[in-house]
């Protein structure tokens, strides 16, 4: 067991903590690999063999100086490989490591459903489930051409690789995240235009926040509308220019919604996802002059600071209850 999967017991839009507790694994290892916005992969062979010992009990001393110098507590999942510690993260809890033995992989696989694989959608699992194939163990059992015949030639030989325990990927050091993604579900499948917005609203303000709080801004915005038939509508727009801006940001998602002309339509939750990120101090901001704009965009930073003392209820109380 040499990887560890880590996800910090972040609150939301506490982001801005994450560089310094990934400093927290620099120290055992220079090969992390940052998982925004709360967690990291870590490779420990050579903390292993430094330290002279294994990654659990690493994990145990990382646990214990998240909390004594953040005050952040850690989930942590440990195997073999960066896919096997992803799906023992699942079966972890703060406090205990859940790890995976080289010699048991198959054993730890094999009851698992195939969702449990980073990577496989409901769509795959659906066309799997309806020729029996609805766990980890039945995949790596069956013939690599039946596979390869319901999903596609590549899918199904990682999928069964998978599904086997071979572990082929990588931990990627200081690696990026692309994309950060915020949902606002309701309580019961919401047909009122005005509870929808509100919940844009809400979404777009928190994406803003976070994008903010970890120095980014995205060049493009994805809206997805999940209905209550379990159906959903996906649209992209591209911005006038990257920003963080959480007014920009919730103009675009307002226009992205009005377009897809929705007739009561009974919606079961709002996601949007902010992509293309790049450093926002490489990114030019237009001018505008626009005295209303330049206070909304100061009240912003006022609210960005009392978040981040306060907790994310502090700037907007409202804000997370669509």
């Amino acid at each position: 067991m040499t990887i560890l999967c880590v996800r910090f017991q972040l609150p939301p839009m506490y982001e801005a903590a994450l560089p310094g507790l990934l400093g927290l694994l620099e120290e055992f290892t220079p090969v992390v690999e940052a998982l925004p916005p709360d967690g990291a992969l870590a490779d420990l062979r050579g903390a292993e063999r430094y330290f002279g010992r294994d990654a659990v009990e690493l994990a145990s001393v990382i646990r214990v100086r998240a909390l004594a110098r953040y005050g952040f507590d850690c989930a942590i999942g440990a195997g073999p490989g960066p896919m096997l510690a992803r799906v023992a993260l699942r079966e972890a809890r703060p406090g205990v490591t859940r790890a995976v033995p080289p010699d048991a992989v198959a054993e730890f696989l094999a009851g698992k459903p195939v969702t449990a694989l980073p990577g496989v959608g409901a769509a795959t699992a659906r066309t799997l489930d309806e020729y029996g194939l609805d766990t980890l163990g039945r995949v790596a059992a069956a013939p690599l051409s039946t596979l390869q015949r319901l999903i596609g030639a590549r899918a199904g030989r990682e999928l069964r690789e998978k599904a086997s325990g071979v572990d082929r990927g990588r931990v990627v050091p200081n690696a990026v995240s692309r994309s950060l993604v915020t949902e606002r579900t309701f309580s019961l499948d919401e047909l009122d235009p005005g509870r929808h917005r509100k919940a844009l609203l809400s979404a777009a303000e928190e994406i803003g926040a976070r994008l903010r709080a970890v120095e980014k801004v995205c060049r493009t915005l994805t809206l997805t509308v999940r209905y209550a038939d379990r159906s959903a509508t996906t649209r992209g727009r591209a911005l006038k220019e990257p920003t963080a801006h959480s007014a920009d940001l919730t103009r675009t998602a307002y226009g992205m919604y009005e377009a897809l002309g929705l007739q009561r339509a009974r919606v079961r939750a709002l996601a949007l996802r902010a992509e293309d990120l790049t450093s926002a101090d490489q990114a030019a901001h237009q001018l505008t002059f626009d005295p209303v704009d330049e206070k909304v965009r100061r009240l912003e930073q006022t609210a960005d600071r009392a978040r981040a003392k306060f907790g994310p209820r502090a700037a907007f109380p409202g804000a997370l209850a669509a």
